[in-house]
């Protein structure tokens, strides 16, 4: 029979586990496109207009490029108003428009199967979260009256599958990762509520109730 102390040991890998696997279910922040600072903002706007120093006249010079084009819709021979409407015509349909070639990742869509695995992990998450949840506040009181046999072993190896999760977020390895973690907490919890079977106590029945709750969630996977 194990003592409180083994049960302790089993939450903190748990424990463990649960953060490294609340961060692998962090998404990436996306680079936000076209954004200055203020050191950015500052800068341009001196770029682009005069200081003067008071009782100056503040005139805005124009750019050179702004210059030659009005010179060359001055010269004989061109249409002003053909310029104009050259000028602000519509990008053709066929052909993409610059801003989304120039970030292809954010016109990237999920697949359903980066879809299916994002929702086995974060109901992986929520699993072990409620078990660690449920040993803490219902089991551990418990325990210190009636000992258990348990199986510390169980959650070092659920720990150390969700720390090879973390060094590698996608591709198959991840996806046997993620199935493993799935089997080994499915373990644990078979393994905590057949302890739980052999008591004779009736104060163990919302223990058992609680856990078979999260093993039927963790298996509607």
């Amino acid at each position: 029979m194990a003592s409180p102390a083994t049960l302790l040991v089993s939450i903190g890998h748990q424990e463990g586990a649960l953060c490294t696997l609340q961060a692998a279910t962090a998404p990436h922040s996306p680079h936000s496109p076209q954004q200055l600072s203020h050191t950015q903002a500052f800068s341009a706007s001196r770029s682009g207009s005069a200081w003067h120093g008071p009782g100056e006249e503040t005139e805005m010079s124009e750019p050179a490029g702004a210059q030659e084009l009005e010179e060359e819709r001055k010269a004989p021979g061109k249409n002003p108003k053909e310029e104009e409407s050259r000028d602000l015509s519509p990008l053709s349909s066929g052909k993409p428009r610059p801003e989304r070639l120039a970030w292809p990742g954010l016109t990237r869509r999920e697949t359903l199967r980066e879809m299916a695995l994002h929702s086995k992990l974060s109901r992986l998450v929520e699993a072990t979260s409620r078990l660690v949840q449920v040993e803490q506040t219902l089991l551990l009181p418990l325990l210190q009256q009636h000992p258990l046999p348990l199986h510390p072993k169980d959650s070092i190896e659920f720990r150390n599958i969700c720390s090879r999760m973390a060094l590698q977020r996608e591709g198959q390895q991840f996806e046997r990762d993620l199935h493993e973690a799935h089997q080994c907490l499915k373990t644990i919890i078979e393994k905590l509520i057949c302890s739980l079977a052999v008591v004779p106590s009736d104060s163990y029945i919302p223990v058992r109730s609680a856990l078979r709750q999260i093993l039927q969630n963790l298996l509607a996977m």
